[in-house]
Protein backbone atom coordinates (compact mmCIF):
# COMPACT_ATOMS: atom_id res chain seq x y z
CA UNK A 1 0.00 0.00 0.00
CA UNK A 2 3.03 2.15 0.73
CA UNK A 3 3.84 1.90 -3.09
CA UNK A 4 0.32 3.19 -4.38
CA UNK A 5 0.87 6.01 -1.97
CA UNK A 6 3.55 7.08 -3.56
CA UNK A 7 2.77 6.94 -6.72
CA UNK A 8 -0.46 8.39 -6.25
CA UNK A 9 1.59 11.61 -4.91
CA UNK A 10 3.91 10.97 -7.90
CA UNK A 11 1.61 11.68 -10.30
CA UNK A 12 -0.16 14.66 -8.65
CA UNK A 13 3.25 15.98 -8.34
CA UNK A 14 3.73 15.51 -11.94
CA UNK A 15 0.96 17.97 -12.54
CA UNK A 16 -1.83 15.71 -12.85
CA UNK A 17 -4.06 16.83 -10.17
CA UNK A 18 -3.01 20.60 -11.28
CA UNK A 19 -5.18 20.32 -14.33
CA UNK A 20 -7.89 22.80 -13.50
CA UNK A 21 -5.86 25.44 -11.86
CA UNK A 22 -5.42 27.24 -15.17
CA UNK A 23 -8.43 25.87 -16.50
CA UNK A 24 -12.48 27.01 -16.18
CA UNK A 25 -13.95 24.32 -18.19
CA UNK A 26 -14.66 21.90 -16.09
CA UNK A 27 -15.82 19.35 -18.83
CA UNK A 28 -11.88 19.82 -20.39
CA UNK A 29 -10.25 18.87 -17.11
CA UNK A 30 -12.14 15.95 -16.79
CA UNK A 31 -11.49 14.65 -20.34
CA UNK A 32 -7.85 15.39 -19.03
CA UNK A 33 -7.91 13.50 -16.11
CA UNK A 34 -9.67 10.55 -17.11
CA UNK A 35 -6.59 8.57 -17.95
CA UNK A 36 -5.82 8.90 -14.37
CA UNK A 37 -9.30 8.08 -13.01
CA UNK A 38 -10.05 4.86 -15.76
CA UNK A 39 -6.96 3.04 -14.43
CA UNK A 40 -7.99 3.53 -10.84
CA UNK A 41 -11.82 2.37 -11.97
CA UNK A 42 -10.35 -0.82 -13.49
CA UNK A 43 -8.11 -1.07 -9.60
CA UNK A 44 -11.41 -0.95 -8.08
CA UNK A 45 -13.38 -3.35 -10.36
CA UNK A 46 -10.75 -6.09 -10.67
CA UNK A 47 -10.44 -6.09 -6.78
CA UNK A 48 -13.67 -5.80 -5.32
CA UNK A 49 -14.49 -6.70 -1.69
CA UNK A 50 -17.83 -7.61 -0.02
CA UNK A 51 -19.96 -5.80 2.47
CA UNK A 52 -17.81 -5.21 5.71
CA UNK A 53 -15.00 -6.37 4.29
CA UNK A 54 -14.16 -3.05 2.49
CA UNK A 55 -10.38 -2.68 4.02
CA UNK A 56 -8.32 -2.48 1.09
CA UNK A 57 -11.07 -0.73 -1.01
CA UNK A 58 -11.18 1.96 1.55
CA UNK A 59 -7.46 1.74 2.13
CA UNK A 60 -6.78 2.69 -1.49
CA UNK A 61 -9.67 5.17 -1.65
CA UNK A 62 -8.58 6.94 1.55
CA UNK A 63 -5.11 7.10 -0.30
CA UNK A 64 -6.01 8.97 -3.39
CA UNK A 65 -8.07 11.16 -1.34
CA UNK A 66 -5.32 11.81 1.52
CA UNK A 67 -2.77 12.46 -0.97
CA UNK A 68 -4.78 15.75 -2.34
CA UNK A 69 -4.86 16.95 1.20
CA UNK A 70 -7.70 15.58 2.95
CA UNK A 71 -7.93 14.44 6.61
CA UNK A 72 -8.92 10.68 6.07
CA UNK A 73 -10.45 8.61 9.15
CA UNK A 74 -10.38 4.89 7.80
CA UNK A 75 -12.99 2.31 10.28
CA UNK A 76 -15.85 4.45 10.63
CA UNK A 77 -19.05 2.08 10.82
CA UNK A 78 -16.66 -0.74 10.84
CA UNK A 79 -14.94 -0.66 7.24
CA UNK A 80 -16.13 3.37 6.43
CA UNK A 81 -14.10 6.26 5.27
CA UNK A 82 -14.62 9.73 6.01
CA UNK A 83 -12.44 12.42 4.68
CA UNK A 84 -12.91 16.23 5.34
CA UNK A 85 -11.26 19.25 3.78
CA UNK A 86 -11.96 22.76 5.05
CA UNK A 87 -11.52 25.90 2.67
CA UNK A 88 -12.95 28.84 4.51
CA UNK A 89 -16.24 30.24 5.97
CA UNK A 90 -19.30 28.34 4.71
CA UNK A 91 -21.64 25.21 4.36
CA UNK A 92 -20.71 21.41 4.79
CA UNK A 93 -21.59 19.02 1.78
CA UNK A 94 -21.41 15.69 2.11
CA UNK A 95 -20.91 13.34 -0.59
CA UNK A 96 -21.29 9.68 -0.56
CA UNK A 97 -19.88 6.54 -2.13
CA UNK A 98 -20.78 2.93 -1.64
CA UNK A 99 -17.72 0.84 -1.70
CA UNK A 100 -19.09 -3.07 -1.53
CA UNK A 101 -18.93 -5.74 -4.30
CA UNK A 102 -21.64 -8.56 -4.25
CA UNK A 103 -21.34 -12.09 -4.00
CA UNK A 104 -21.42 -12.85 -8.02
CA UNK A 105 -18.90 -14.89 -10.20
CA UNK A 106 -18.37 -12.43 -13.10
CA UNK A 107 -18.97 -13.40 -16.78
CA UNK A 108 -18.07 -10.13 -18.55
CA UNK A 109 -15.24 -11.15 -20.60
CA UNK A 110 -13.65 -7.76 -19.93
CA UNK A 111 -9.42 -7.58 -20.15
CA UNK A 112 -9.76 -6.60 -15.96
CA UNK A 113 -12.89 -8.39 -14.71
CA UNK A 114 -12.69 -9.66 -11.30
CA UNK A 115 -11.63 -12.81 -10.18
CA UNK A 116 -11.88 -12.08 -6.59
CA UNK A 117 -13.08 -14.71 -4.24
CA UNK A 118 -13.54 -13.26 -0.47
CA UNK A 119 -14.19 -14.56 2.80
CA UNK A 120 -17.93 -12.86 4.24
CA UNK A 121 -18.79 -11.68 7.18
CA UNK A 122 -20.53 -14.97 7.80
CA UNK A 123 -17.56 -16.90 7.15
CA UNK A 124 -18.42 -18.24 3.81
CA UNK A 125 -16.30 -18.14 0.76
CA UNK A 126 -17.84 -16.52 -2.57
CA UNK A 127 -17.17 -14.77 -5.28
CA UNK A 128 -16.93 -10.97 -5.43
CA UNK A 129 -17.99 -8.72 -8.52
CA UNK A 130 -18.91 -5.05 -8.71
CA UNK A 131 -22.08 -5.96 -10.16
CA UNK A 132 -24.04 -2.68 -9.13
CA UNK A 133 -21.71 0.18 -10.09
CA UNK A 134 -20.20 0.80 -6.60
CA UNK A 135 -16.63 0.45 -8.30
CA UNK A 136 -18.17 3.87 -10.42
CA UNK A 137 -18.84 5.29 -7.65
CA UNK A 138 -15.89 5.79 -5.92
CA UNK A 139 -13.57 6.48 -8.71
CA UNK A 140 -16.21 9.56 -9.46
CA UNK A 141 -15.80 10.37 -5.62
CA UNK A 142 -11.72 10.57 -6.12
CA UNK A 143 -12.76 12.29 -9.53
CA UNK A 144 -14.76 15.04 -8.29
CA UNK A 145 -11.94 15.69 -4.86
CA UNK A 146 -9.15 15.83 -7.70
CA UNK A 147 -11.34 18.33 -9.51
CA UNK A 148 -12.07 20.40 -6.35
CA UNK A 149 -9.06 20.68 -4.67
CA UNK A 150 -7.68 21.99 -7.77
CA UNK A 151 -10.44 24.82 -7.82
CA UNK A 152 -10.02 25.52 -3.78
CA UNK A 153 -9.84 29.27 -5.03
CA UNK A 154 -13.40 29.08 -6.20
CA UNK A 155 -15.12 28.02 -3.54
CA UNK A 156 -15.68 28.05 0.54
CA UNK A 157 -16.30 25.13 3.01
CA UNK A 158 -15.83 22.15 4.14
CA UNK A 159 -16.06 19.16 2.12
CA UNK A 160 -16.98 15.81 3.88
CA UNK A 161 -16.45 12.43 1.51
CA UNK A 162 -17.49 9.37 2.78
CA UNK A 163 -16.77 6.06 1.79
CA UNK A 164 -19.77 3.62 2.56
CA UNK A 165 -19.60 0.44 3.25
CA UNK A 166 -21.91 -2.67 2.83
CA UNK A 167 -24.93 -0.76 0.79
CA UNK A 168 -26.02 -4.50 -0.54
CA UNK A 169 -26.45 -5.57 2.92
CA UNK A 170 -28.38 -1.82 3.50
CA UNK A 171 -26.86 -1.51 6.59
CA UNK A 172 -23.44 0.38 6.08
CA UNK A 173 -24.61 4.04 6.66
CA UNK A 174 -26.68 3.19 9.80
CA UNK A 175 -23.40 1.77 10.86
CA UNK A 176 -21.69 5.12 10.10
CA UNK A 177 -24.23 7.23 11.72
CA UNK A 178 -24.38 4.98 14.43
CA UNK A 179 -20.65 5.37 15.02
CA UNK A 180 -20.55 8.88 15.79
CA UNK A 181 -20.36 10.39 12.10
CA UNK A 182 -21.49 13.20 13.05
CA UNK A 183 -20.52 14.07 16.49
CA UNK A 184 -16.84 13.31 15.55
CA UNK A 185 -16.90 15.10 11.97
CA UNK A 186 -19.99 17.58 12.18
CA UNK A 187 -23.16 18.14 11.13
CA UNK A 188 -23.51 18.47 7.46
CA UNK A 189 -25.80 21.06 5.52
CA UNK A 190 -26.64 19.29 2.48
CA UNK A 191 -25.82 15.54 0.99
CA UNK A 192 -25.27 13.89 -2.26
CA UNK A 193 -25.17 10.93 -3.61
CA UNK A 194 -25.47 8.83 -7.74
CA UNK A 195 -26.13 5.73 -8.50
CA UNK A 196 -24.89 4.44 -12.30
CA UNK A 197 -27.61 2.86 -13.69
CA UNK A 198 -27.56 0.45 -16.23
CA UNK A 199 -30.94 0.78 -17.65
CA UNK A 200 -30.03 3.95 -19.00
CA UNK A 201 -28.58 5.90 -21.97
CA UNK A 202 -24.65 6.41 -20.56
CA UNK A 203 -24.13 10.19 -19.33
CA UNK A 204 -27.61 11.01 -19.03
CA UNK A 205 -29.13 12.20 -15.52
CA UNK A 206 -32.40 10.85 -13.78
CA UNK A 207 -33.46 13.30 -10.78
CA UNK A 208 -36.66 12.76 -9.06
CA UNK A 209 -37.67 15.88 -7.20
CA UNK A 210 -39.43 13.52 -4.30
CA UNK A 211 -39.54 9.74 -4.00
CA UNK A 212 -36.96 7.68 -5.10
CA UNK A 213 -36.28 4.40 -4.10
CA UNK A 214 -38.51 2.03 -2.20
CA UNK A 215 -37.75 0.83 1.78
CA UNK A 216 -36.23 -2.47 2.29
CA UNK A 217 -36.96 -4.91 5.09
CA UNK A 218 -35.77 -8.31 5.47
CA UNK A 219 -37.60 -10.52 7.65
CA UNK A 220 -37.38 -13.89 9.22
CA UNK A 221 -40.29 -16.09 10.70
CA UNK A 222 -39.16 -19.38 12.74
CA UNK A 223 -42.45 -21.64 12.87
CA UNK A 224 -41.80 -23.49 16.06
CA UNK A 225 -43.56 -27.17 16.01
CA UNK A 226 -42.96 -30.32 17.81
CA UNK A 227 -41.29 -32.93 15.78
CA UNK A 228 -42.82 -36.78 15.19
CA UNK A 229 -42.72 -39.46 12.66
CA UNK A 230 -44.09 -38.28 9.45
CA UNK A 231 -46.38 -41.84 9.33
CA UNK A 232 -48.02 -40.03 12.93
CA UNK A 233 -48.46 -36.62 12.29
CA UNK A 234 -50.94 -36.68 14.78
CA UNK A 235 -48.16 -36.68 17.71
CA UNK A 236 -46.73 -33.55 16.41
CA UNK A 237 -47.37 -29.92 15.08
CA UNK A 238 -46.31 -29.36 11.96
CA UNK A 239 -44.46 -26.42 10.85
CA UNK A 240 -44.46 -27.05 7.14
CA UNK A 241 -48.51 -26.77 7.49
CA UNK A 242 -48.14 -23.89 9.36
CA UNK A 243 -45.41 -21.73 7.51
CA UNK A 244 -47.67 -22.57 3.95
CA UNK A 245 -50.80 -20.89 5.46
CA UNK A 246 -48.48 -18.06 6.78
CA UNK A 247 -47.25 -17.95 3.35
CA UNK A 248 -50.87 -18.06 1.65
CA UNK A 249 -51.81 -15.28 4.21
CA UNK A 250 -48.94 -13.13 3.76
CA UNK A 251 -50.77 -12.48 -0.17
CA UNK A 252 -53.49 -10.92 1.62
CA UNK A 253 -51.37 -8.21 3.20
CA UNK A 254 -51.38 -6.20 -0.49
CA UNK A 255 -53.85 -7.45 -2.33
CA UNK A 256 -57.04 -6.92 0.65
CA UNK A 257 -54.93 -4.43 3.69
CA UNK A 258 -53.09 -1.71 1.64
CA UNK A 259 -54.38 0.73 -1.09
CA UNK A 260 -54.64 -0.28 -4.70
CA UNK A 261 -53.20 3.21 -5.02
CA UNK A 262 -50.13 2.31 -2.70
CA UNK A 263 -47.57 0.45 -3.76
CA UNK A 264 -46.39 -2.89 -1.76
CA UNK A 265 -44.75 -5.92 -1.92
CA UNK A 266 -44.02 -8.87 0.39
CA UNK A 267 -42.30 -11.64 -1.29
CA UNK A 268 -41.50 -14.92 0.54
CA UNK A 269 -37.64 -15.86 -0.76
CA UNK A 270 -36.79 -18.98 1.32
CA UNK A 271 -38.61 -21.62 2.59
CA UNK A 272 -36.37 -24.27 4.63
CA UNK A 273 -37.51 -27.16 6.63
CA UNK A 274 -36.38 -30.91 7.63
CA UNK A 275 -34.02 -33.16 6.27
CA UNK A 276 -35.61 -36.62 5.92
CA UNK A 277 -39.35 -37.38 3.75
CA UNK A 278 -40.54 -38.98 6.69
CA UNK A 279 -39.51 -37.00 9.62
CA UNK A 280 -42.24 -34.03 10.56
CA UNK A 281 -39.24 -31.50 11.86
CA UNK A 282 -39.81 -29.11 14.71
CA UNK A 283 -39.09 -25.75 13.06
CA UNK A 284 -39.14 -24.29 9.71
CA UNK A 285 -37.63 -20.87 8.92
CA UNK A 286 -39.14 -18.22 6.39
CA UNK A 287 -37.19 -15.23 4.72
CA UNK A 288 -38.96 -12.76 3.54
CA UNK A 289 -38.72 -8.95 1.68
CA UNK A 290 -40.76 -6.38 2.30
CA UNK A 291 -41.32 -3.03 0.05
CA UNK A 292 -43.29 -0.22 0.27
CA UNK A 293 -43.16 3.79 -0.96
CA UNK A 294 -44.32 4.58 2.54
CA UNK A 295 -43.59 4.58 5.64
CA UNK A 296 -47.28 4.17 6.50
CA UNK A 297 -46.98 1.17 4.01
CA UNK A 298 -44.30 0.39 5.48
CA UNK A 299 -45.08 0.14 9.29
CA UNK A 300 -48.96 -1.69 8.41
CA UNK A 301 -47.22 -4.60 6.13
CA UNK A 302 -44.83 -5.16 9.29
CA UNK A 303 -47.05 -5.69 11.93
CA UNK A 304 -49.77 -7.37 9.25
CA UNK A 305 -46.57 -10.24 8.99
CA UNK A 306 -46.40 -9.62 12.79
CA UNK A 307 -49.94 -10.34 13.51
CA UNK A 308 -50.43 -13.19 10.29
CA UNK A 309 -47.42 -15.29 11.92
CA UNK A 310 -48.50 -15.31 15.64
CA UNK A 311 -52.07 -16.51 14.76
CA UNK A 312 -51.25 -18.88 12.25
CA UNK A 313 -49.28 -20.59 15.08
CA UNK A 314 -52.24 -19.97 17.42
CA UNK A 315 -54.74 -21.55 14.81
CA UNK A 316 -52.36 -24.52 15.20
CA UNK A 317 -52.78 -24.73 18.92
CA UNK A 318 -49.29 -23.70 19.36
CA UNK A 319 -48.98 -22.21 23.21
CA UNK A 320 -48.21 -18.81 23.46
CA UNK A 321 -44.30 -19.62 24.51
CA UNK A 322 -43.96 -21.40 21.25
CA UNK A 323 -45.48 -19.05 18.57
CA UNK A 324 -43.86 -18.07 15.88
CA UNK A 325 -40.73 -16.22 16.21
CA UNK A 326 -40.55 -12.98 13.58
CA UNK A 327 -37.37 -10.92 13.67
CA UNK A 328 -38.57 -7.09 11.44
CA UNK A 329 -35.27 -5.53 11.46
CA UNK A 330 -33.12 -8.28 9.82
CA UNK A 331 -31.71 -6.11 7.37
CA UNK A 332 -33.73 -2.68 6.65
CA UNK A 333 -33.60 0.98 4.84
CA UNK A 334 -36.38 3.46 5.06
CA UNK A 335 -37.85 4.91 1.86
CA UNK A 336 -35.50 7.68 -0.09
CA UNK A 337 -37.09 11.20 -1.13
CA UNK A 338 -35.14 14.00 -2.39
CA UNK A 339 -35.48 17.01 -0.54
CA UNK A 340 -37.67 18.83 -3.33
CA UNK A 341 -35.95 22.69 -3.04
CA UNK A 342 -32.52 21.06 -3.02
CA UNK A 343 -33.64 18.57 -5.98
CA UNK A 344 -35.11 21.44 -7.91
CA UNK A 345 -32.08 23.83 -7.78
CA UNK A 346 -29.77 21.01 -8.63
CA UNK A 347 -31.81 20.60 -11.73
CA UNK A 348 -32.08 24.26 -12.91
CA UNK A 349 -28.09 24.08 -12.82
CA UNK A 350 -27.76 21.27 -14.50
CA UNK A 351 -29.96 21.82 -17.09
CA UNK A 352 -28.65 25.05 -17.96
CA UNK A 353 -25.05 23.32 -17.77
CA UNK A 354 -26.09 20.07 -20.01
CA UNK A 355 -29.00 21.04 -21.90
CA UNK A 356 -32.67 18.84 -21.32
CA UNK A 357 -31.83 16.46 -23.99
CA UNK A 358 -29.40 15.22 -21.19
CA UNK A 359 -31.87 14.22 -19.09
CA UNK A 360 -34.26 10.85 -18.60
CA UNK A 361 -37.52 11.71 -17.15
CA UNK A 362 -37.96 9.82 -13.68
CA UNK A 363 -39.54 6.42 -13.63
CA UNK A 364 -40.20 3.83 -11.17
CA UNK A 365 -39.83 0.53 -12.71
CA UNK A 366 -39.24 -1.87 -9.49
CA UNK A 367 -39.20 -1.17 -5.90
CA UNK A 368 -35.45 -1.30 -5.35
CA UNK A 369 -33.73 -0.10 -2.24
CA UNK A 370 -31.02 2.66 -0.82
CA UNK A 371 -29.44 3.06 2.43
CA UNK A 372 -28.51 6.48 1.67
CA UNK A 373 -31.22 8.20 4.00
CA UNK A 374 -29.93 7.25 7.15
CA UNK A 375 -27.36 9.99 6.17
CA UNK A 376 -30.50 12.29 5.93
CA UNK A 377 -33.41 10.87 8.35
CA UNK A 378 -31.54 12.58 11.36
CA UNK A 379 -33.32 15.39 13.69
CA UNK A 380 -33.15 17.98 12.06
CA UNK A 381 -33.54 16.35 8.93
CA UNK A 382 -30.34 17.40 6.47
CA UNK A 383 -31.63 18.34 3.16
CA UNK A 384 -30.29 15.48 0.16
CA UNK A 385 -30.19 14.49 -3.57
CA UNK A 386 -29.83 10.97 -4.72
CA UNK A 387 -29.49 10.90 -8.69
CA UNK A 388 -29.05 8.60 -11.35
CA UNK A 389 -26.30 8.54 -14.29
CA UNK A 390 -26.92 6.53 -17.08
CA UNK A 391 -24.36 3.30 -17.83
CA UNK A 392 -25.14 1.88 -21.05
CA UNK A 393 -23.96 3.12 -24.58
CA UNK A 394 -27.35 4.27 -26.71
CA UNK A 395 -26.70 1.51 -29.71
CA UNK A 396 -26.90 -1.29 -26.97
CA UNK A 397 -30.08 0.01 -25.73
CA UNK A 398 -31.44 0.43 -29.14
CA UNK A 399 -30.49 -2.93 -30.14
CA UNK A 400 -32.11 -4.50 -26.93
CA UNK A 401 -35.30 -2.77 -27.78
CA UNK A 402 -35.41 -3.86 -31.48
CA UNK A 403 -34.90 -7.72 -30.28
CA UNK A 404 -31.04 -8.09 -29.63
CA UNK A 405 -29.06 -8.77 -26.67
CA UNK A 406 -31.07 -7.56 -23.61
CA UNK A 407 -28.55 -5.07 -21.33
CA UNK A 408 -27.65 -7.32 -18.14
CA UNK A 409 -29.05 -5.89 -15.13
CA UNK A 410 -27.69 -4.94 -11.41
CA UNK A 411 -26.47 -8.01 -9.68
CA UNK A 412 -26.23 -9.79 -12.81
CA UNK A 413 -22.83 -11.86 -13.52
CA UNK A 414 -22.90 -10.30 -17.21
CA UNK A 415 -23.00 -6.83 -15.73
CA UNK A 416 -21.48 -4.21 -17.20
CA UNK A 417 -21.52 -0.10 -18.02
CA UNK A 418 -19.26 1.93 -20.30
CA UNK A 419 -16.83 3.40 -17.70
CA UNK A 420 -15.85 6.30 -18.98
CA UNK A 421 -19.28 8.75 -20.37
CA UNK A 422 -20.55 7.57 -16.47
CA UNK A 423 -17.64 8.35 -14.59
CA UNK A 424 -17.32 11.95 -16.55
CA UNK A 425 -20.66 12.73 -16.13
CA UNK A 426 -20.76 11.44 -12.31
CA UNK A 427 -17.99 13.77 -11.81
CA UNK A 428 -18.53 16.80 -13.59
CA UNK A 429 -22.53 16.75 -12.04
CA UNK A 430 -21.38 16.13 -8.91
CA UNK A 431 -18.66 19.34 -9.29
CA UNK A 432 -21.42 21.61 -10.49
CA UNK A 433 -23.39 20.47 -7.86
CA UNK A 434 -21.08 21.41 -5.17
CA UNK A 435 -19.82 24.45 -6.50
CA UNK A 436 -23.71 25.34 -6.65
CA UNK A 437 -23.83 24.83 -3.00
CA UNK A 438 -20.62 26.25 -1.68
CA UNK A 439 -20.26 30.11 -1.97
CA UNK A 440 -17.69 31.05 -4.44
CA UNK A 441 -14.55 33.53 -3.52
CA UNK A 442 -11.28 33.18 -1.77
CA UNK A 443 -10.69 31.21 1.69
CA UNK A 444 -10.15 32.37 5.27
CA UNK A 445 -8.64 29.62 6.11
Amino acid sequence: MRFMKIATMALLMSGVGKIALAEDNIAEAINKDYNYLNTLFEYFHEHPELSFKETETAKRLGEELEALGFDVTLGVGQTGLVAMMTNGEGPTVLVRADMDGLPVKEDTGLSYASKARQVNINGVEMPVMHACGHDVHITSLVGTARRLVAMKDQWQGTLMLIGQPAEERIGGAKAMVEDGLYERFGRPDYALAFHVSAGDEAGKITLSDNLVSSSSNSVNIRVRGVATHGAAPHMGVDPIVIGSQIVLALQTLVSREISPLSPGVVTVGAFQAGFKHNIISDHADLQLTVRANSEEVREKLLKGIQRIAENAGRMAGLPEDMLPIVELEVESTPTTYNNTELANRLDNVWRDRFGDDNFIPYFQDGMGAEDFPYFTRVDPPIPGVYFSVGGTPPEDIIAAKNGGPQIPSHHSGFFKIAPEPSIKMGVEAMTVAILELLPAGSPTS
